[in-house]
């Protein structure tokens, strides 16, 4: 930032993270007359992320890369940008330019995030001011998961997983994540659980967990009402479930969201990198990452 005769002016680009995610606990209700379902769940931020830039432009231009197309119905930056001008009575004008690591259909929140890391780049870039709850409150209008990427860390989510509950203890983590081919259709994961028996997550056990401050008690908890949903969807999850639980060094491992992910916490970086480097050589992709403290944030520099 530059700071020119009292006024705060942002260095461009201005450049932020959008940190991936993962469910440590995903507790589904039944389904709500307004179509959602009842979600209580935990949620940590990785340091795995896609980079966001923002210029000043006329109109809106959003790029994704490496060449990436993502339909217009699933363009969570353009929303997000289209919601903080309406927020702000401001035209959306702005250059968006999106560097994608987060690979897309995985359950990490990859979109979401993206939507996050938009509202705080651009009121950086329009010299807006709003408290990260008034910026939490503009997320929750874009769908679950927003909400909780402009504070990050690890967090309690309830109502349609977009009501922020409490902030939770951040345990040092290694993390693996290896996602399969197929993506999983979440709307057909959500009927598939309405028409089953649900297996019943306890939101307890990983509170618990994280207040011990043991990773080890973290991957003993690890809870998904939609894994059992995901595996019969595509058979390749639970392969690469089987995979990753079967892998030296892995503490304990679940399905990302509604798939088609699948994470493990391990007990060290070397035991992470080693099961994602097995994993890549199989054609899956993978990466090791850890767990953060942090949402989309404004990088050192702007």
């Amino acid at each position: 930032m530059l700071h020119v005769g009292g006024t705060t002016i942002p260095v461009t680009p201005v450049r932020v993270s959008a940190p991936a995610k993962v469910n440590l606990a995903l507790a589904v209700g039944r389904k709500r007359s307004d179509g959602y379902h009842d979600v209580t769940t935990v949620l940590q931020a990785l340091e795995l992320s896609d980079t966001l830039a923002f210029e000043h432009a006329s109109g809106l231009q959003i790029e994704y890369r490496p060449g990436i197309d993502v339909p217009a119905g699933l363009d969570l930056v353009r929303a997000a940008a289209l919601v903080l001008a309406e927020a702000y009575g401001r035209a959306p004008e702005a250059a968006v330019v999106v560097d994608k690591r987060i690979p897309l259909g995985a359950g990490l929140g990859g979109g979401s995030s993206d939507a996050a890391a938009t509202l705080v780049g651009l009121a950086a870039l329009w010299g807006l001011d709003p408290g990260e709850d008034e910026l939490r409150d503009v997320a929750a209008r874009l769908g679950a998961d927003v909400a909780f990427f402009v504070s990050g860390g690890c967090a309690l989510f309830e109502g349609r997983g977009d009501t922020f509950a409490r902030k939770l203890p951040v345990v040092p983590m290694d993390v693996v994540l290896v996602k399969p081919e197929s993506p999983v259709p979440t709307a057909e994961a959500y009927a598939l659980l309405d028409a089953t028996t649900r297996s019943g997550v306890d939101v307890r056990r990983i509170l618990e967990a994280l207040v011990s401050g043991s990773r080890s008690a973290v991957a003993s908890a690890l809870e998904n009402d939609l894994a059992e949903a995901a595996r019969t969807l595509v058979p390749e999850v639970g392969d690469t479930l089987a995979f990753v639980c079967g892998s030296g060094g892995v503490l304990g491992a679940a399905v990302a969201g509604s798939g088609s992910s699948v994470f493990g916490v391990c007990e060290s970086r070397e035991a992470a990198e080693t099961c994602a480097g097995t994993a890549r050589e199989r054609g899956w992709w993978a990466a090791s990452t850890t767990a953060s403290p942090v949402g989309a944030r404004v990088l050192p520099g702007t």
